[in-house]
């Protein structure tokens, strides 16, 4: 079943122009905010941008004309990256600052991974322009915001491509 998750999942640049409900987006959310993270620090934010809100949204993953599939979206999930945390275990202060960047890749994979298990589309967009989506936001300049994940019903005959990847003996050897 998880095999067959992933093996559907791929980058979609070509949406039909149904909806994807609100209440789709808040549950892929919910999902994704069960993924693990340096000492459980959670450094994210989910903004979900739907509707007439997604349409405006559109240009500010559209920078120097590229992602002009970007269109055809009908739904983002915009991700925003929180500041360091750091505890005290005993003695020792531990902090997530150089765990960030991973923790905001597991979480981008479990929104990935929700939405396609809903038959939701996605494609996460890395370029972006992290000063639109703050004023869009309303949120303060300076206001990081790693990755910004497309969502929407794939359009009609849109294919599953085959899974090109490297050998898998050139990228996996046990150590025992």
């Amino acid at each position: 079943m998880i095999e067959e998750l992933f093996l559907k999942r791929q980058s979609t640049r070509e949406f039909s122009q149904k909806p994807v409900s609100d209440e789709d987006l808040e549950k892929i959310c919910r999902l994704a905010t069960l993924a693990p993270s340096a000492i459980n620090a959670q450094p994210w934010r989910l903004y979900a941008v739907n509707g007439d809100k997604a349409k405006a949204f559109t240009p500010n993953v559209q920078v120097n004309g590229a992602n002009e599939w970007a269109t055809g979206s009908t739904a983002y999930i915009v991700i925003e990256q929180l500041i360091p945390h750091a505890i005290m275990r005993g003695e020792r202060r531990v902090s997530n600052e150089e765990f960030i960047p991973n923790d905001i890749g597991i979480l981008t994979a479990y929104i990935t991974l929700a939405a396609e298990d809903m038959d939701i589309q996605t494609c996460i967009v890395g370029l972006r322009d992290e000063k639109m989506i703050a004023q869009f936001l309303d949120l303060p300049e300076g206001t990081r915001f790693p990755l910004v994940v497309a969502l929407g019903y794939k359009a009609e005959n849109y294919p599953l491509r085959n899974k090109r990847r490297r050998d898998f003996d050139k990228v996996y050897k046990l150590i025992k």
